[in-house]
């Protein structure tokens, strides 16, 4: 691993500095479950010159209900959040996530801001000694269109790129309804991954921060679910992965959302599943033809139409345990 400069900050005021004096050469690390990785293997095209560390940073760990929302600092670990009684009575969809994010030794390091910040898991963008210097490297070819993409976007790319978004945490935010507050404004969660750059997985500028993640109070008669599939239990990321809320009137839909994950460059929010269950009751015959809808726009590549199977199930199951 080659030598790069460390900075232990103690407020976010010194983080936004210390990255500003880098130009964007400089990383910020706080659990280190995934940047670390990256530097192990010289993932990057060109090589961050610092990593900013905000761990050092006091009292950005909590997790509270203040001002009609959940609160939850960048800091905040993800086995804490899956444990949370607070979490996993009112914000369940969320503290499922976090309980199915990786193993619990990766949990007890991982922060919430890390999981909705971290890189995509494409093995080519991913192979060591930048092997493969793809479109999100900045280079011209995206490897996965004609070579392995069993893992990869059923929704077609952004800019070329196949890649997806590997987070757990960020369908279940985004099915809650969350904020996203940073160094520099509020977005709401589904605003928050870059849209149109390819080699940028968020919108956050070089010198711009999550400080908070702010969820509000679920309506009444509100429930919400997430659902994972992957290879293994324990570990891995997601294959596909989904998380549902729905807002009742008797037995009757009110609102709901719909999001699903690893089968797009960003989380997928599936709009047309969630307006279809409005006005319904949530059966079998229902939340099959929302599934179906939600993956009528699937262009799957050679090898990852299983996909489209795998996602429609999951949104079944997340909405038929909000009943």
């Amino acid at each position: 691993m080659k030598p790069f400069k460390h900075y232990d900050v103690n407020t976010i005021d010194e983080a936004v500095s210390a990255l500003q004096n880098f130009a964007g050469k400089a990383k910020i690390i706080a659990g280190g479950t995934d940047i670390v990785g990256m530097f192990k293997d010289e993932v990057f095209a060109e090589r961050p010159e610092a990593l900013v560390n905000i761990k050092t940073i006091p009292n950005l760990d909590y997790i509270k209900e203040e001002d009609g929302m959940l609160k939850i600092g960048p800091l905040a670990l993800l086995e804490d959040i899956a444990h949370d009684e607070l979490v996993k009575s009112k914000y369940t969809a969320l503290a499922e996530a976090a309980r199915r994010t990786a193993s619990p030794h990766i949990r007890e390091m991982g922060t919430i801001s890390g999981n909705i910040c971290q890189q995509c898991r494409c093995w080519y963008f991913r192979s060591p000694n930048n092997r493969f210097n793809c479109i999100r490297k900045g280079g011209e070819d995206c490897y996965a269109e004609e070579g392995e993409n069993r893992y990869h976007s059923i929704f077609g790319n952004v800019k070329d790129c196949l890649a997806v978004n590997p987070s757990d945490t960020a369908p279940a935010l985004i099915a809650l309804g969350a904020k996203v507050k940073t160094s520099k404004r509020v977005l709401e969660i589904a605003d928050f991954y870059e849209k149109e750059e390819p080699k940028k997985t968020t919108v956050l500028d070089e010198d711009e921060i999550v400080v908070e993640i702010q969820v509000p109070q679920p309506a009444a008669n509100s429930k919400s679910k997430f659902e994972k599939f992957a290879i293994r239990k324990s570990i891995d990321f997601p294959i596909v992965n989904c998380a549902s809320q729905v807002e009742l009137d008797g037995d009757t839909v009110k609102n709901a959302r719909v999001c699903l994950n690893a089968v797009f460059a960003n989380p997928y929010v599936a709009q047309k599943a969630a307006e279809y269950v409005v006005g319904k009751t949530l059966d079998e015959e229902t939340v099959t033809a929302a599934a179906d809808l939600a993956l009528e726009d699937a262009k799957p590549l050679a090898k990852n139409a299983y996909k489209i199977t795998i996602a429609k199930a999951l949104i079944k199951r997340t909405l038929l345990a909000c009943k």
